[in-house]
């Protein structure tokens, strides 16, 4: 039995017992990311939300299997956000992805609406032929969730019919818009909002196609509303990185009106999502005072591979910095490679590991 087929749906059940605990985490981790972002010029706090804005449009895509173009993706996103980019983006996919994240960031204090919603969903797959962007799904067969190959598939879950879309969604912009969980402190009715809504979304699963992307853009927007603020993180990119757990999460809290559990699965992933976006301003940071020490001492060939080494972002260039990696994005001589990597060691702007011909190099900030 699915949740929507109960006779008190949606009458959402759920203890708060550990909530709290994420609670206070969210608000310490909310409160040094406004901090550091207070502490940074216009033209690093555009980058530090275009890279959140990149990473959450990406990663939300490849979580249904759609794998998009990084360049194409931050060109688009500049565009949007009325920035200048001469890289002419082709992929009409990455144009709808990064307008549907600029539009949610943009409509975040708005109310929702259904109208919001569709549109949203307009933006999103106006470039698919065969979807009807912009409508509700219709048509007489169910819609599941399925995975497997052709002719063993496993169902996982099926939505209410097509014919009750419609009324499902205005209960559901119904509920936002009454249910105040005036019990809650700011920052748990945040989360808790942000969990319930986007269970509910997918529970409806109101659209042909797109309703992980749209949902997970709703989780944000829910967030970023009820704290009446522009949130900065990515949800999507923390589900992708164990979608499994995600899956299964959401499919056992689709069979049941008590979702403790899948509040308390959703609060985490809201609060790691909010630690990597701190980690991410820290490392934004420590850039500028990196370059503000360098700069002046790299040549153009050091600067480009500098740079390369810093777009791999908190998780590190994999793999650290060799002669051949040095040789393939400079296009230069192994033994001017050789030079600079020298130079760079003992200016201190990188390190030295390993040895021999396991010999690497990394940051030093």
């Amino acid at each position: 039995m699915y949740n929507w087929q109960y006779k008190d749906w949606p009458n959402f059940r759920f203890t708060l017992e550990n909530i709290q605990t994420i609670s206070i985490s969210f608000a310490e981790e909310l409160g040094l990311v406004n901090g550091l972002i207070t502490g940074l010029n216009d033209d690093l706090k555009q980058e530090t939300i275009i890279e959140i804005l990149i990473s959450e449009a990406i990663k939300s895509s490849e979580i249904e299997g759609e794998y998009m173009s990084r360049i194409d993706m931050i060109s688009s996103i500049k565009r949007n956000l009325g920035l200048r980019s001469d890289i002419k983006v082709t992929d009409k996919r990455v144009a709808g992805m990064a307008r549907l994240m600029t539009e949610v960031r943009d409509s975040c204090l708005n109310d929702l609406s259904l109208e919001m919603i569709l549109n949203w969903h307009k933006i999103l797959m106006e470039s698919f032929s065969t979807i009807n962007a912009g409508q509700w799904r219709e048509g007489s067969e169910a819609m599941q969730v399925v995975s497997g190959a052709y002719g063993r598939e496993v169902v996982h879950y099926e939505a209410p019919l097509s014919e009750i879309v419609a009324q499902e969604m205005q209960s559901f912009i119904n509920w936002f818009s009454n249910n105040n969980l005036s019990h809650l402190d700011k920052i748990s009715k945040a989360i808790v909002k942000s969990a319930i809504l986007h269970l509910y979304f997918e529970s409806i699963h109101p659209f042909e196609d797109g309703n992980g992307r749209i949902g997970r853009a709703l989780a944000e927007y829910t967030l970023s509303h009820t704290l009446q603020s522009p949130v900065l993180l990515s949800i999507s990119k923390v589900i992708e990185k164990d979608k499994n757990q995600y899956y299964d999460a959401l499919k056992a809290a689709q069979s049941t009106l008590d979702i403790t559990d899948w509040i308390l699965y959703f609060g985490k992933v809201i609060l790691t999502a909010q630690i990597e976006a701190k980690q991410w301003v820290e490392f934004t940071v420590k850039k500028v005072k990196y370059f503000d020490v360098f700069k002046e001492l790299l040549n153009e060939r050091q600067q480009k591979v500098i740079n390369r080494m810093f777009d791999a972002g908190v998780e590190g260039f994999q793999g650290g910095m060799t002669a051949k990696k040095y040789m393939a994005i400079a296009k230069t001589s192994k033994a001017t490679a050789t030079r600079d990597l020298q130079h760079l060691n003992e200016i201190g702007a990188l390190q030295v590991l390993g040895a021999g011909r396991s010999v690497r190099y990394e940051l030093v900030f």
